[in-house]
């Protein structure tokens, strides 16, 4: 293969930053990850990755983008224990006091740990000849070039030996998650940080594991309990996982705190209006403690705002976007972020525009995720945050559309596909819709 460019950085070695390497090995001779945390090869949640202990449901847009890099992705998950199940029909959807209606869609989706998908994805990555893993690599500051125009590469520091090192790079991607130093690193260098939006929601998690037996025909059902604003604040979700267990994820907002310990879980999901995760969960033995994880707030950092930026540099993943995990947009977020970039390099996009075109292109990413999630958030009046125009409107449309979805297939058919993102907003305003809430009103 010949390549255009030589060598290519990724700040990151979480998924995102893998799929990043993995685009960008078919453009730069070289690439390289750094990674500040030791890297252990196994399926297991690394320091700085609390995140990963709790339940991730891999949306079909990010499985299908996925499996675009990975062909034999599908097949190592089953073979690691991953279960493959119909999209539709084993969604167990409890909200505005009833199940959502069930249907079959005829698509598949894998449900296993972000664990066990990160190791996979990893070493898919790393069988790559032409990409490297720096793991205990601090990235200390951005190399600039002397007119300031261009990124040059990174300064990193060894963890276990203390030393440091310059790497020279054509392109520098920043996929280090939330707590991005490149707003800094942006300033120290003369140009401007990225404005900030936030929606506060103050979420907990709190996540258990329990043993699952494989002959439980439940065992491929995925049950999941949202609360209905503004009063309930506390939900759950049960998901099958490999080696034959269940993940028991409970969120709270706002205050409200989830159980950790089994008893406290039991008499919490015994009161719940539906009594398909307590009748799984009053049968099965909790493997380990519960772990929990705190979710300040919606964080998105305006980089498509920015009127000057370095050539030679992207941000990507959390780093731009951190939505409300509830509703699993992270995974599918960097996907489709990282297929942006594919197609932009695919047709050549100048050094000197490939930012304000990628920035451009991920706002649409960010614009569908942000509206979505945020919304369902201001149905609460604790969440604080600039509040879009008309969002009561929209919400009192989308709660008849919640309900609806209820009692008929078409409708719930139409508000999930949204949900997963297989849909756009706007399909929920399509006349047939309209024509079965005022039949059901």
């Amino acid at each position: 293969m010949t390549y255009k460019k030589q060598h290519a950085i990724v700040l990151g070695g979480s998924l995102g930053g893998l799929m990043t390497a993995r685009v960008l090995s078919d453009y730069y001779k070289k690439v390289t990850i750094v990674e500040k945390n030791k890297v252990t090869f196994l399926p297991e949640t690394r320091k700085g990755q609390s995140h990963t202990k709790h339940l991730h449901y891999l949306q079909y847009v990010a499985l299908s983008t996925m499996l675009r890099y990975y062909p034999n992705l599908e097949e190592q998950l089953l073979d690691h224990g991953a279960i493959k199940i119909d999209w539709g029909d084993s969604l167990n959807y409890y909200s505005n006091g009833g199940y959502k209606k069930k249907f079959t869609k005829g698509i598949d989706v894998i449900t296993m740990s972000r664990p066990l998908l990160e190791h996979l994805i990893r070493e898919n990555t790393l069988a790559i000849s032409n990409i490297e893993l720096r793991d205990q690599s601090l990235s200390k500051e951005l190399l600039i070039s002397e007119d300031k125009k261009r990124v040059t590469g990174v300064l990193i520091k060894q963890k276990d030996t203390d030393e440091s090192s310059s790497i020279q790079a054509d392109l520098v991607v920043d996929t280090t998650g939330r707590g991005s130093s490149m707003p800094k690193w942006l300033k120290e260098i003369g140009y401007d940080a990225p404005k900030e939006s936030k929606v506060k929601i103050n979420l907990i998690y709190s996540t258990r594991i329990y043993d699952r037996d494989p002959k439980d025909p439940r065992g491929n059902d995925r049950i999941f309990y949202k609360p209905t604003p503004p009063k309930e604040k506390l939900g759950a979700g049960l998901m099958p996982v490999e080696g034959n267990r269940w993940m028991l994820t409970q969120g709270g907002c706002h205050g409200s705190i989830p159980s950790t310990e089994h008893k406290d879980i039991l008499e919490f999901l015994k009161g719940l209006p539906c009594s398909d995760i307590y009748d799984i969960i009053s049968k099965s033995e909790p493997l380990g403690e519960a772990v929990s994880y705190k979710f300040k707030e919606s964080l998105w950092r305006h980089y498509e705002k920015l009127n000057k930026f370095p050539v030679g540099l992207l941000v990507l993943g959390d780093a731009i976007f951190s939505f409300n995990p509830i509703y699993a947009q992270g995974m599918t977020s960097a996907s489709l972020q990282v297929a942006e970039l594919d197609k932009l390099l695919k047709n050549n996009t100048s050094d000197n525009t490939l930012a304000s075109q990628y920035f451009k292109e991920i706002k649409k990413i960010g614009n569908r995720c942000w509206s979505s999630s945020t919304g369902e958030d201001f149905r609460y009046p604790e969440t604080t945050g600039k509040r879009p125009l008309l969002i009561n409107l929209t919400n009192t449309y989308l709660n008849h559309v919640i309900k609806v979805s209820n009692k008929d297939r078409i409708v719930s058919e139409a508000f999930l596909s949204v949900a997963m993102m297989l849909k756009p907003p706007i399909s929920l305003f399509n006349p047939r819709i309209l024509w079965r809430l005022i039949k059901f009103i």
